[in-house]
């Protein structure tokens, strides 16, 4: 092996660049390749990139989905707090008309997310969907947990909510994309030993595994998507048969109570993580994030009293109507 190649001696080596060059090869590299070792006992597996990054699109575009990863936070917080100071003021959550068009798991912004993840492995100047990708899934996961969807009157509130659905298990599959090959290639950069055979060829100790084998690392299509999903998929199915009996509540709370725990701690997993190592803008987008969760649970709190409210009134008026008509007899 040599060695030399990556030494500061070396007049070919410039720290300046090379440590660029050799961090976007790992993180960037989509397909790691094994090859036979001349050192089985210093080096039992050697590997090396068998792929080419081609390159960063123009920081206009990572501010694009900067903006919109801002905008919808922004309506979501919004929206919610509508509905909070609703329920605060006059006992009922406040439903404004075609909400879910601009919520992040709607029709009109979960396309552009999902546009934005899909293309998310060369989003890496301003904002770095390698690291940032987690914050777009959840904030679909959690917009579609809190904001449910009115009554199915057509086939198009029908198609809007099978959408949905399918838009969120899309975004787990394009968040897996992106971060998959930035923990395996820190996975390969930092526990690992440059060989110097080439610019990403690595010794190590053991198999190199996808996505890296550390429990801490985040995973699109992980236990939080799937609780979101079979929350949609019961609100769907009870829509459709018209179930609203007590079982089926039951039901549906305990999976939304499922969702909403897994999606926290989540959250607050990934806020921990960027503030160990992160920049300031992971820092502010994840505790963001973690916020805006608790305000979410506060929010579906809400709407939980004011339905309960609604359910009292309703039979203390029936109540009332059943009683029988009270006759006073006047002696003449």
């Amino acid at each position: 092996m040599n060695r030399l190649l990556l030494q500061p001696t070396n007049p070919d080596f410039q720290p300046e660049w090379a440590l660029d060059t050799v961090k976007t090869a790992f993180f960037k590299c989509t397909r790691w390749q094994a090859e036979e070792t001349t050192d089985p006992i210093n080096c039992p597996y050697h590997y090396f990139c068998d792929s080419i990054y081609p390159g960063n699109y123009p920081p206009i575009i990572d501010l694009s989905v900067l903006s919109l990863t801002t905008t919808c936070f922004l309506i979501t917080i919004g929206l919610a707090s509508l509905e909070i100071t609703g329920y605060i003021v006059g006992g009922v959550s406040y439903n404004p008309p075609r909400k879910r068009f601009w919520l992040p798991s709607g029709p009109l912004c979960l396309p552009l997310i999902l546009l934005a993840l899909a293309k998310g492995q060369r989003i890496n100047t301003l904002f770095p969907l390698s690291s940032l990708a987690p914050a777009l899934q959840q904030l679909v996961q959690v917009s579609a947990l809190a904001f449910e969807s009115p009554e199915i009157k057509s086939v198009k509130s029908l198609f809007l909510d099978v959408s949905s659905v399918s838009g969120i298990l899309h975004a787990g599959i394009y968040v897996d994309s992106v971060v998959l090959p930035y923990y395996t290639g820190f996975e390969a950069l930092v526990f690992s030993t440059l060989s110097g055979e080439c610019g990403s060829c690595v010794c190590r100790k053991k198999v190199l595994v996808a996505g890296g084998i550390s429990g801490s690392y985040y995973r699109g299509w992980s236990t939080t998507m799937l609780c979101v999903v079979m929350v949609l998929f019961w609100r769907l199915a009870c829509k459709l048969f018209e179930k609203r009996d007590k079982v089926s509540l039951r039901i549906k709370l305990a999976l939304e109570g499922l969702s909403w725990f897994s999606s926290l701690a989540d959250s607050v997993t990934l806020l921990v993580i960027s503030m160990r190592g992160g920049n300031l803008v992971e820092k502010v987008i994840f505790g963001g994030l973690c916020g805006l969760n608790f305000l979410l649970i506060l929010k579906r709190t809400c709407n939980l009293l004011a339905a309960m409210n609604e359910v009292l009134l309703v039979k203390k008026t029936m109540d009332s109507s059943l009683k029988p008509p009270v006759i006073f007899y006047l002696n003449a």
